[in-house]
């Protein structure tokens, strides 16, 4: 393997591992700024994609791909945000903690997108991909994911904060 392979995946290893350390413990929910995130990170996203202006205009198909890139990415954000306890404590504050359930998402998506890489690099002429759509496709995924899953923890936020139980983790007896 080239360094240049070798390097990113030591990089994301590293992240992995402090990120499981910091999701061990609880955190401060704070539901009225969880817009924040998500607006930075589509605004960044948006320059990112209004940067490309020099690609020729996008056809139905790369539409299309955008739009099932969205839908994925709710898809994925509100599985992840489910995956997140949510808990009242006795002076009112909320906690959340996360699951592994959900880094174990995002370290698959990483590595689809690496396969995919490699996958693009070899065949995309001859299976006729732009990759501006695919990268473009990706960002979208993101926007989806980020928004879903913070609308999905602010829901069950204000239903905790209201009295009522974080219904994904009950269990029947």
């Amino acid at each position: 393997m080239s360094p240049q392979t070798m390097g990113p995946l030591i990089g994301i290893g590293v992240a992995l591992i402090i990120i499981l350390l910091r999701n061990r413990r609880k955190r401060t929910l704070r539901p009225h700024l969880l817009w924040v995130m998500p607006l930075l990170v589509t605004v960044a996203i948006g320059f990112g994609l209004w940067a490309n202006t020099q690609h020729p205009q996008f056809g139905p198909l790369a539409w299309l791909a955008f739009i099932a890139a969205l839908a994925l990415g709710g898809v994925a954000g509100w599985w992840r945000g489910k995956t997140i306890t949510i808990e009242k404590e006795p002076d009112g504050s909320l906690k959340a903690q996360a699951s592994p359930l959900g880094l174990i998402l995002v370290v698959g998506l990483f590595a689809a997108r690496a396969g995919l890489r490699e996958v693009m690099q070899v065949n995309g002429a001859a299976w006729h991909l732009d990759a501006v759509v695919v990268t473009d496709a990706f960002m979208i995924f993101a926007i989806g994911l980020i928004i879903t899953q913070r609308v999905e923890i602010y829901i069950r936020a204000r239903r905790v904060l209201a009295g009522g139980t974080d219904s994904h983790v009950e269990v029947a007896a």
